[in-house]
C-alpha cells in the first residue's frame, strides 16, 4: 500500500493532487486543517492536510469492488451518515466478512466519507472552503445543502461578489442559523409558570448535576421557594448527592419509591413555588423503563420535563434516546458536557430535526455556575465559535 500526504491551499486542489497521483482508486485516511500564525488570532492562513493511501494490489488484482460515490454525497469527517448508510456491492460484502479484509472496509468508510468527487466543485473556492468548515463544526448534511445554497445566492446577487470577505460569509452563516433557530427560542418567563420541573434522560448525563444548578438559580437569582422529590432509587449515591445539595440550599427533599409516595410528595410541597423532580438514569435503550416512569410520576399536573442530553453522544444515540423519552411530553432539552468536546453542531441538528428547544446547555461541574440559559444567538455562536473564519 502506498501512503502520501498531500496539502494545497483548498480541499479541492488536494483532491485534485491526490486524484492526479493516485487516480480514483485513493481513499483518505485522514484530513484536517493547519493554520498559520495570524495577527492576534486573526487573519490566520489555513491550508488543507490529508493523508492518502493506494492498496496497489487492490488495484492490480481487482478483487475488491468499491461502489461508486454519488456525486451528491457530502464528504463527513467525523461520523458515519445516519440516513445515507455506506453501501457495498455483493462482492465487497463477501470479502468484509472475512476478518482479513476489515481494513479494506474501514478504507472503504474512509473514501465514502470524504468523496473525491464533491457536488461543490462548482462552488467559488471560499465557500469550498467553507463547506469543509461546516462539516468539521458536525452540522447535518442537510443544513449543510441549505446553508450553502443560501450562501451562493448571496454570493451570486452580490455584484462585488469578488470582494466578497470570509468575514462576510461567516457573518451569513451567523444570520442563517439564527432564522433557523428563531422559532425555537426560549421565554425565560415561561420557565417559571409551572410548577414542576421534571429532569429525565439515560445515565452518566448528569442529571442531578444539573438539576442542582437550575434549582439554586431559581432559589439565589429568584428568590423561589422550591423542593426536591428524587425518584431515582438505584442507587444511593444518587439520593446522598441530592441531599447534600439540599442541605446547602436549605430546602427539603423526598424520596419517592413508588407513584403513591410520589402523590404524597406532590402534597407535601403544595404551598412551594416550584419543586424540582430527579429521575433515575437507566438504560435507554429499555422502553420498559420510560413505561415505569410513567406509572410513577403524574405528567398530568402543572410540570415542565427536560430532557438531558451529553453533547459528547453520538448524534444516533442522541435521536434513539429522543424518541425512547418521546412517549412523555417533553419541552425541552439540557444539553451537558459542552466543555468537554470543541464541536456542537449535534445541538443545532437535535433542534431542527425534533423541534425541540434547547433550555440550558452546562459547561462544567460546579453548582451553580456552570449553566448557560440559552437563546438562538448563544448556540450559533457556541457551535461557529473557532471552526469558521472568524
Amino acid at each position: 500500500m502506498n501512503v502520501k500526504k498531500f496539502t494545497g491551499i483548498s480541499m479541492q486542489e488536494v483532491m485534485s493532487k491526490i486524484r492526479a497521483e493516485f487516480g480514483n482508486d485513493a481513499v483518505i485516511l485522514n484530513s484536517k486543517v493547519v493554520n498559520s500564525n495570524g495577527i492576534l488570532g486573526l487573519f490566520k492562513k489555513k491550508s488543507f492536510e490529508v493523508i492518502a493511501a493506494l492498496d496497489t494490489d487492490s488495484v492490480e488484482s481487482k478483487k475488491t469492488t468499491f461502489t461508486k460515490v454519488n456525486k451528491d454525497t457530502i464528504p463527513s469527517i467525523k461520523k458515519e451518515s445516519i440516513e445515507q448508510p455506506v453501501q457495498f456491492s455483493n462482492s465487497t460484502k463477501k470479502d468484509i466478512d472475512n476478518p482479513s479484509n476489515e481494513i479494506l472496509k474501514k478504507l472503504h468508510d474512509m473514501k465514502q466519507m470524504l468523496s473525491l468527487e464533491s457536488k461543490y466543485n462548482h462552488f467559488p473556492d471560499p465557500l469550498r472552503e467553507l463547506h469543509h468548515q461546516l462539516v468539521v463544526m458536525e452540522l447535518d448534511k442537510h443544513i449543510i445543502d441549505k446553508l450553502l445554497e443560501y450562501l451562493l445566492g448571496k454570493w451570486r446577487n452580490n455584484q462585488r461578489s469578488a470582494e466578497m470577505t470570509k468575514a462576510d460569509l461567516s457573518e451569513l452563516v451567523h444570520i442563517y442559523l439564527l432564522e433557523q433557530l428563531k422559532n425555537f427560542a426560549v421565554n425565560g418567563e415561561q420557565l417559571f409558570k409551572r410548577k414542576y420541573i421534571n429532569i429525565v434522560g439515560p445515565t452518566g448525563v448528569g442529571k442531578t448535576t444539573t438539576i442542582a444548578k437550575i434549582a439554586a438559580e431559581y432559589v439565589i437569582k429568584h428568590n423561589k421557594k422550591i423542593a426536591f422529590i428524587t425518584t431515582d432509587t438505584y442507587r444511593i449515591a444518587a439520593i446522598e448527592q441530592l441531599k447534600t445539595y439540599a442541605e446547602i440550599l436549605r430546602v427539603p427533599v423526598e424520596v419517592a419509591y413508588n407513584s403513591d409516595d410520589f402523590k404524597q410528595a406532590a402534597e407535601r410541597f403544595a404551598h412551594y413555588d416550584h419543586v424540582f423532580i430527579d429521575t433515575a438514569g437507566r438504560n435507554f435503550r429499555n422502553q420498559e423503563f420510560v413505561e415505569e416512569l410513567k406509572g410513577l410520576i403524574d405528567f398530568n399536573i402543572d410540570m415542565l420535563t427536560y430532557l438531558v442530553l451529553s453533547a459528547t453522544s453520538k448524534e444516533i444515540d442522541m435521536t434513539a434516546i429522543y424518541n425512547q423519552f418521546s412517549i412523555i411530553p417533553i419541552h425541552g432539552a439540557i444539553f451537558t458536557k459542552l466543555d468537554e468536546t470543541a464541536y456542537h453542531g449535534s445541538v443545532v441538528n437535535f433542534i431542527l430535526k425534533h423541534h425541540v428547544p434547547v433550555i440550558y446547555m452546562t459547561n462544567g461541574q460546579d453548582v451553580p455556575d456552570d449553566i448557560i440559559a440559552t437563546t438562538p444567538d448563544k448556540i450559533v455562536k457556541m457551535v461557529c465559535g473557532g471552526h469558521l473564519y472568524v
